[in-house]
């Protein structure tokens, strides 16, 4: 009788599974710096993203915006060994300036840090930037595998740990799996989290302009309809004053503009600033986006944390989104601190969801009204923006409880 009808068993084929204590999904900022910051700790970390971050201005693809890093955030980049390279490339922020353009004539208030600290509220860097210094700490930490190209695919949370299968094929064995991978999250899709979204039918563009009047490191929202035109400083450009702008407006009027040539474009940019920094010249490429809010239903399940827009999506108000990434970060690390021995395990997690709740419930809120409150286009819903700026301002107890709980200083 032939062999062939009677094979002898082969053994099953097992991939090769690798071990580290935790593995990361997304190389956006939020995942470079969590990369960073817990290899500084001294954890074995396992980076993953499937597209490479692009660490060049000119290159394609690279992320144009800037972000405020308010003074709370500044102390994560510290303790992830980055903010000594970032620093020099870092514009001071002292001021936060209001301006209410939807009433005649305009409402304006400053709020600045001296009223609360003794240093600025943060410093303002470009996001290309940010990814560049980021890659180049994590070359420089032997204990941290970083592997642009490979993106997490799935994963089965066990007692002891997470086993997870990545594109390329290969298997990690991790105690602890942190989703940092934004709002359309492959770890939370693994995990059973849903979400709940508002959409505002609202669009952003971003760019970068220069300006006569020096900012002196204030970063100035200016609200009419549609929403805010925020400048944020940035160092200066061919010898002149420069800022990042960030133009929240409805999704056709977005795209009626980016339709626009560069000298109109300029003319409309002008036009919506009100002046506040003298005439504006449009330098660099323009970016849009659209402006929604989404919330995770859960931060952890077993053996998994969600941070960052895997858990919270936020319009760009008030420098709120990577600021609240780099809060739901430090959380994570303290309690990875504290439980180095029980990583990953429950009681962590729970300590993770407990610690972090409340905050993003009232940071979610606090700028969907604030969002909803600049949309505001008939005279009556303006002329009341126009007072509650003036009261949180004008009332000191008022203005400095809240400025405290803006910048988590």
């Amino acid at each position: 009788m032939s062999q062939y009808l009677f094979p002898v068993p082969l053994a099953p084929y097992v991939c090769p599974m690798t071990q580290t204590d935790i593995l990361i999904s997304g190389g956006g900022a939020a995942g470079l710096t969590a990369a960073a910051a817990f290899g500084t700790l001294g954890f074995d970390v396992t980076l993953v993203d499937p597209a490479p971050p692009v660490t060049d201005a000119k290159a394609p693809g690279a992320d144009l915006r800037t972000t405020a890093f308010l003074a709370p955030s500044v102390e994560v980049l510290r303790r992830a060994g980055a903010w000594e390279a970032l620093a020099p490339h870092a514009t001071l922020l002292s001021v936060m300036r209001i301006v209410d353009a939807g009433r005649t004539p305009p409402v304006s208030r400053d709020f600045a840090s001296a009223d609360i600290t003794d240093g600025p509220f943060g410093y303002n860097l470009p996001n290309w930037l940010l990814r560049r210094e980021l890659v180049a700490r994590l070359e420089a930490l032997p204990n941290v595998s970083f592997r642009p190209g490979t993106g997490f695919a799935s994963m089965v949370a066990r007692l002891d740990a997470a086993l997870v299968r990545l594109t390329d094929g290969s298997n990690i064995k991790a105690r602890l799996v942190v989703g940092a991978d934004g709002r359309a999250s492959p770890v939370r899709a693994a995990a059973g989290i849903d979400t709940t979204t508002t959409r505002y039918g609202q669009r952003a563009v971003v760019f970068a302009v220069t300006h006569e009047a020096p900012h002196n490191g204030v970063s100035t929202e200016v609200h009419r309809t549609g929403g805010p035109f925020t400048l944020v400083p940035l160092p200066d450009h061919d010898g002149r004053p420069c800022s990042s702008v960030v133009w929240m407006d409805d999704g056709p009027a977005i795209a009626r503009l980016d339709q626009l040539d560069d000298a109109a474009f300029e003319a409309a940019a002008n036009d919506r600033s009100t002046g506040v920094m003298g005439p504006l010249t449009v330098v660099g490429p323009r970016a849009t986006w659209p402006i929604v809010s989404q919330r995770a239903l859960a931060l952890t399940a077993r053996r998994t944390a969600l941070i960052a827009e895997a858990v919270h999506v936020m319009p760009p108000i008030g420098a709120q989104g990577l600021n609240t990434s780099l809060k739901d970060l430090s959380t994570l690390l303290d309690l990875a601190e504290t439980h180095r021995d029980r990583l990953g395990e429950d009681p962590m997690l729970d300590a993770y969801a407990s610690a972090r709740h409340g905050d993003l419930a009232l940071r979610t809120k606090g700028i969907d009204l604030l969002n909803r409150s600049s949309i505001a286009a008939t005279p009556l819903l303006q002329d009341l923006r126009g007072l509650g700026l003036r009261a949180i301002h004008d009332i000191t107890p008022l203005r400095r409880r809240l400025m405290h709980l803006g910048s988590g200083i």
